[in-house]
């Protein structure tokens, strides 16, 4: 039967990568890269050094397919995402049915960990409930943006005693969630953060973690608010694209 191995590459060092993961890249045939195009052509760039360190105890292929364009101008977001995960899941079945063989083990590469805010375990689901193709999964944690943020800043990401919550830019701009004093955000591509300066908070705030283009500001929110603001639009009009995210901390009251 086919293998399918998700391997978690981390938040963008390749010295990121664990034991773990650099042994499953030694069992792998054949890599599969899905193409977004230009603008993102260093995260493929990242790959393929990542794959030139790293896998090197027997001959692979890498094959690329074109990643589908999302629909990020509708009001429908689910419907949208969904539209977008079910036309990816069509690429990547037909690269499997196509490039691997019945007896060979492929790969997907995942930024930070495969468990946090990626679409592909979810994709290689929808190809198994099809059931036109049989194959095995196996999931390989990685270093996370999460992980990674805190480790640049030297935070914990929760105070004693206290929750933890994990979110969207999209739901944060509907509200601090009940309940918790610590927010990390991801996928904040409106800058929520904005809607919370009068807030008695601090933030820690980084971008392009692990790479060499890393960019890291912390402080009370109110004051470094609108500095984030301009660094951020800065570096997405320099690069192209961004890939950021912050934990966003209430302090205790006294």
């Amino acid at each position: 039967m086919r293998e399918i191995v998700v391997v978690g590459v981390g938040a963008g060092d390749p010295e990121q990568m664990t034991m773990q993961a650099v042994s499953a890249l030694n069992r792998v045939d054949v890599f599969f890269v899905l193409d977004k195009g230009e603008v993102k052509q260093e995260l493929v760039d990242l790959r393929s050094e990542i794959l030139r360190r790293y896998a090197t105890s027997k001959e692979y292929r890498v094959v690329v397919g074109q990643d589908p364009e999302r629909d990020r101008t509708t009001s429908a977001y689910v419907e949208a995402v969904d539209d977008w995960r079910r036309r990816r899941a069509d690429v990547c079945a037909d690269l499997i049915a196509t490039e691997l063989g019945e007896d060979q083990v492929g790969a997907f590469l995942v930024w930070g960990d495969p468990s946090l805010y990626d679409s592909t375990l979810a994709i290689l689901d929808d190809i198994l409930a099809r059931g036109e193709l049989a194959f095995s999964v196996e999931v390989i944690p990685g270093i996370s943006s999460v992980s990674t943020l805190a480790a640049r800043h030297r935070v914990g990401l929760n105070q004693v005693g206290r929750p933890i919550q994990i979110t969207t830019g999209r739901r944060l701009a509907k509200g601090w969630p009940e309940g918790v004093d610590d927010v990390v955000v991801m996928l904040d591509a409106q800058t929520a953060f904005t809607e919370h300066v009068d807030q008695d908070a601090d933030i820690y705030w980084g971008a392009y973690l692990g790479t060499p283009d890393e960019l890291l500001i912390s402080g009370p929110l109110r004051e470094v608010a609108a500095e984030i603001e301009k660094v951020r639009a800065e570096a997405r009009e320099r690069k192209g694209w961004i890939m950021d995210t912050y934990l966003l901390r209430r302090r205790p009251k006294s």
